[in-house]
């Protein structure tokens, strides 16, 4: 028959503790006035702390538990220790444990001769054996680590190893007096993290050591000594979160064979919420010399830019401002004459009228500064004010037709410094007025599936009156299906299209019983006069537009296609197309893009290239990453990695192997090898612990 027994009630002697120790058992004796005894399948339960075993003796004059395994104990904090036999006091804080394990976050495992429990904090583990890696018979671990003694502090999480021995496969490879490690439950810890070796054409071979450096609950800062043969670098990455925001720093500085001086670079970034809607946006980033980023694989960004944005989004409005910095890394830019300096702000506000109709309006400023010398387009300085307004008003017939209708005026003011090309103040005015049809179709088949057909036309007309600006913000266009039908597809302000033109279009919309979705959309612009206002690559110019094909398609399962078209009768003028395959094993992007050449886009040469980046999960174990790019108009590979990485119960290897093939007045080609191990169950914040390593039959 099975007992519960509270000891605070038949035990006096604990009666001082702040809450009642719980002993369940299958039977339960009282040898004499001092001694109680309980046997099979025995569960005492103290302040979030649980014991199992199968035989306990407590000694009430000794104020002692003893204690017959095999002992289970968990603690409140999810630590496990086992034992063949134990003395305890009967809050279960202090004890020795013979024969004793301990089971950190189920990870890590540390095996003992004995270990002390000292006032519910400490445990003291007397000639120990530590490892992650499963443990098959008298086979040693593919890892661990033997040690004279181990203290195990539970309230600051630490492990502390003396006169410690580091082991592969049973053989010495490392000595230290002392190690310091955090446990595996311990999210934030100061101390060392695992090394990367990395070896570069440029820089030979080397190594990074981090250091983690814990300055909070909701700050940190990184210092990574970088050595190799060629260079000396220090790496930091400053992290820090607040209650309305965060930010992120990250900057090197180098001294290296190279460059005579000292090289360096700073990416930082954050954001705030400022309450009432706003939110402040800022990102730094800087670079001593255009090689620099690319050298170090920092970033392969060719311009850099830092900014400041104030936004807010309302229900019915929205406000921007923004201030941008450009700093240009390529070889044929001016930094001075980039603009390196650009400004704007902007609110708009729509409402929906009674009648059905929604009116918007809005005003909008920006500025752009060069710093360059002398007059014309590198040293020519803009500002612009504008104000907009335009009424849409939509309706459906009886007979299914969407109507729409669409009229607006935008107005601006233009100051133009240093370019006598054009006026040094002037305003424009452009009015605009258009019509849209809709006839949407559905329809679904036998099997399930739906089909909307949905031909559109839309007619628009537009003009400039005033002073012409310079082109600032529209030099390039994209024509895809978000503007075929669209009053403008220039991409700014600057630009505007003029007279009458007209948009046919069809899109097919299919979705599948099963969940897939398609679209395919088919499209063209048609203009009253021959314009020479876009670019000839952008597949908008002339009398009409390029045809427009647009298409994508996606399951349930994860895979995606996407591409979009231009043609016309002298062949293909854009064409880019991406396919991705996600689910559980494969993570896979591929990407392919054509452009024709054009000289007003600094463009020479047509371009045709393509890239793949994929990552494999092969076995549970081992898992494959890919990341090239080709150039397919020139022969010639751009880019080539290759990332293998295997991971078990106990540890993790990264391997990389990277090529990158470009090359400049400031960089070079350069192969690029990394090395990377780490230990799991000891990775402060990190559960990296892949599949349990099967023992051999």
């Amino acid at each position: 028959m099975r007992f519960l027994l509270v000891f605070l009630i038949l035990l006096p002697k604990l009666a001082w503790s702040q809450g009642a120790a719980t002993l369940v058992a299958d039977d339960v004796t009282i040898a004499d006035r001092n001694q109680l005894i309980a046997t099979g399948n025995i569960e005492v339960f103290y302040d979030g702390t649980r014991l199992s075993a199968t035989q306990i003796v407590f000694d009430r004059a000794a104020d002692q538990l003893v204690i017959n395994g095999p002992i289970l104990i968990k603690g409140p904090d999810g630590s496990l220790i086992t034992a063949t036999q134990a003395s305890m006091d009967p809050k279960l804080e202090n004890g020795i444990l013979r024969g004793a394990r301990l089971v950190l976050d189920q990870q890590l495992q540390l095996a003992a001769n004995q270990i002390d429990r000292i006032n519910g904090r400490y445990s003291q583990l007397y000639k120990v054996a530590a490892t992650s890696c499963a443990v098959c018979g008298t086979r040693a671990p593919l890892w661990e680590i033997r040690a004279e003694k181990v203290i195990h502090d539970q309230t600051a999480k630490q492990l502390y190893f003396e006169n410690t021995q580091f082991l592969i496969r049973g053989t010495h490879v490392l000595w230290l007096p002392r190690v310091r490690l955090p446990d595996p439950t311990l999210t934030r810890a100061t101390g060392f993290l695992f090394p990367d070796a990395r070896t570069t054409d440029q820089l030979g071979s080397g190594i990074k050591v981090p250091y983690f450096i814990r300055m909070g609950d909701h700050r940190d800062l990184t210092l990574t000594p970088y050595l190799s043969t060629e260079t000396r670098t220090l790496e930091a990455r400053y992290r820090q979160a607040f209650a309305t925001g965060d930010i992120e720093v990250n900057a090197a500085v180098s001294q290296d064979s190279l460059s005579s001086g000292t090289r360096s670079y700073v990416f930082a970034e954050g954001t705030f919420d400022l309450g009432r809607d706003y939110t402040l946006n800022f990102d730094i980033e800087a670079a001593s010399d255009p090689a620099y980023l690319l050298d170090y694989g920092y970033s392969e960004k060719d311009r850099l830019d830092s900014a400041i944005t104030l936004l807010r989004v309302g229900k019915d409005d929205l406000f921007q401002a923004n201030l941008t910095y450009f700093q240009t890394l390529r070889d044929d830019e001016d930094n001075a004459s980039l603009p390196p300096i650009v400004g704007s702000l902007s609110y708009e506000k729509q409402q929906y009228l009674e009648n059905g109709g929604r009116l918007r309006t809005g005003l909008s400023a920006d500025t752009l500064s060069r710093y360059g010398s002398g007059s014309g387009d590198a040293a020519r300085d803009v500002t612009r004010i504008g104000a907009f307004a335009d009424y849409r008003h939509q309706w459906i017939s009886n007979g299914g037709l969407v109507w729409a209708a669409d009229a607006g005026l935008q107005a601006d003011w233009y100051g133009v410094n240093d370019n006598a090309d054009y006026d040094s103040s002037g305003t424009r005015i452009i009015p605009q007025i258009g019509a849209s049809l809709r006839y949407p179709l559905a329809t679904t088949t036998a099997n399930g599936a739906s089909h909307l057909f949905e031909p559109m036309i839309a007619v628009a007309w537009s003009n400039t009156y005033g002073t012409p600006p310079p082109n600032e913000d529209s030099t390039r266009s994209e024509f895809d299906q978000a503007n075929l039908f669209s009053a403008s597809r220039f991409s700014g302000d600057d630009a505007a299209e003029a007279g009458a033109r007209a948009a046919l279009g069809l899109t097919w919309t299919r979705l599948g019983a099963q969940g897939a979705q398609s679209t395919l959309t088919f499209g063209r612009v048609f203009r009253d006069h021959d314009t020479t206002d876009f670019n000839s690559s952008s597949g908008l110019d002339g009398w009409s537009s390029d045809w427009l094909v647009a298409g994508q398609y996606a399951t349930t399962t994860g895979f995606q296609v996407d591409g979009r078209t231009l043609f016309d009768a002298d062949g293909i003028t854009r064409a880019a197309a991406r396919v991705g395959w996600f689910n559980a094993f494969t993570d896979l992007n591929s990407a392919y893009i054509w452009q024709a050449a054009d000289l007003a886009e600094n463009r020479p040469n047509n371009v045709s290239e393509w890239a793949l980046e994929s990552r494999v999960q092969v076995t549970p174990s081992w898992a494959v990453g890919i990341d090239t790019r080709y150039d397919i108009a020139t022969n010639s590979p751009v880019r080539a990695g290759l990332d293998v990485q295997y991971k078990n119960e106990c540890v993790t290897v990264d391997l990389s192997v990277s090529r990158r093939y470009t090359s400049s007045s400031t960089v070079e080609p350069s192969n690029s090898y990394g090395l990377s191990i780490s230990l799991n169950g000891f990775s402060a914040g990190h559960n990296g612990a892949g599949p349990l390593a099967a023992c051999a039959q």
